[in-house]
């Protein structure tokens, strides 16, 4: 495919998200009807989308429309390029650009040139303050490809050499003990053995820090309660010699967990809803609870336009409710863990705040939080011990 005929693929690709496709599941649609495109022009049209989506409202406006053209005319200007170079319309290439096309328009300021919704700039830029600008025109970019080294497995060192031997260039993330992050040959990874043997798992750097916050000791009783996929709980399972147990409101996001757990030679345990009604308590409660995805937008841009006020609100809430829920399963001298993929406050310390003022026998150890202009997702974790009263 040339250059022109990429962008044309991902004009089309475009249109599809804006009338409600998932972004991926566009792209998947779309190489099963392309068989003649290469891997380097699935990854460029790719790039191509996913680019568009994270900068969706300065693009379109320098585009000048709402529209995948109009993304991708706004990607070219942002960056320098003359736009006629690729609008010829000759062969796959997109049509020559129209008058109103060629009229340049305004450059997009505030909000709009930082690529936040409206709505949201008040909360957002009282959450971070002085770093809101940094952190919003670092969620405009690409994320880096972070590794956890399975240290039940290998040392860090061990796994770079193993990786550089797979032609896959890491070096040491600051964030995390674990974290490696990957600088070259990051499309090689999941065929790589490191990868496929369980040395090594995709994690953000800044996900792996939450886990090293955490206060576990050897034969601690452990339960994920939202795990999703169950990347903490492998990185917990890999830190000391505890009991783990996963759990999460949906059964079907832990389907890999079992296989994953194998390949990194981990003991977890899946429990139901109806399992933990008849469960015992535990020494350490992880709630990595539902959230906006603030902190990890460079990855699921889409979540970023699809969020409402209302959906916000409808978080905030079912948070509290999973935090209410998950106390009363942590024994008595047992400690509660709460953590979002956020960088807003109303989701993070301001969540903590009203459980503990509904809940004053909860007191706060330890919080940290980690924003994505600092080369992470961003990131939040409060851990909660209850209060000890004196005879």
């Amino acid at each position: 495919m040339t250059p022109a005929a990429r962008l044309q693929a991902a004009i089309e690709i475009l249109d599809q998200v804006l009338a409600g496709e998932p972004a991926e599941k566009a792209l998947t649609s779309w190489g099963r009807r392309s068989r003649f495109a290469g891997s380097k022009d699935r990854a460029a049209v790719r790039d191509h989308v996913f680019g568009a989506v994270r900068c969706f409202r300065s693009h379109a406006a320098l585009g000048g429309s709402r529209s995948g053209r109009g993304l991708i005319l706004g990607a070219l200007r942002e960056a320098g390029q003359d736009p006629d170079e690729f609008f010829t319309g000759q062969g796959h290439a997109p049509a020559p650009l129209t008058d109103a096309e060629r009229a340049l328009p305004s450059a997009p300021s505030g909000p709009e040139a930082l690529d936040i919704p409206d709505w949201l700039w008040p909360e957002f830029s009282a959450s971070l303050g002085a770093q809101a600008e940094a952190a919003a025109l670092a969620l405009r970019s690409r994320a880096p490809v972070h590794l956890r080294v399975n240290t039940a497995r290998a040392t860090v060192e061990q796994a770079q050499r193993v990786l550089a031997a797979e032609d896959i260039a890491v070096e040491p993330h600051p964030a995390a003990t674990t974290a490696l992050e990957v600088t070259d040959g990051a499309r090689k990874l999941r065929n790589a053995k490191p990868y496929q043997d369980g040395l090594v798992e995709l994690q953000d750097a800044a996900s792996q820090a939450v886990t090293d916050r955490l206060p576990l000791k050897e034969g601690m009783t452990v339960l994920d309660y939202c795990a999703g996929g169950g990347g903490k709980t492998l990185a917990m399972a890999a830190r000391a010699s505890i009991q783990c147990f996963a759990h999460d409101a949906d059964p079907r996001r832990m389907k890999d967990l079992p296989e994953r757990a194998s390949r990194a030679g981990a003991d977890v345990t899946l429990l139901s809803t109806a399992d933990l009604a008849r469960s015992r308590s535990f020494d350490l409660v992880l709630c990595d609870v539902p959230c906006s995805g603030s902190g990890s937008w460079r990855r699921a841009p889409e979540g970023k336009w699809r969020l409402t006020a209302e959906g916000l609100a409808d978080l905030q809430r079912i948070q509290g409710e999973i935090l209410r829920k998950a106390a009363d399963l942590v024994t008595p001298d047992g400690v509660l863990v709460y953590a979002t993929c956020s960088m807003l406050d109303g989701e993070n310390s301001g969540q903590v705040q009203r459980f503990r003022d509904e809940s004053p026998e909860w007191a706060l150890t330890d919080q940290n939080g980690w924003q994505v202009q600092d080369g992470t997702d961003g990131f939040y974790v409060a851990v909660l011990t209850r209060v000890k009263h004196g005879c």
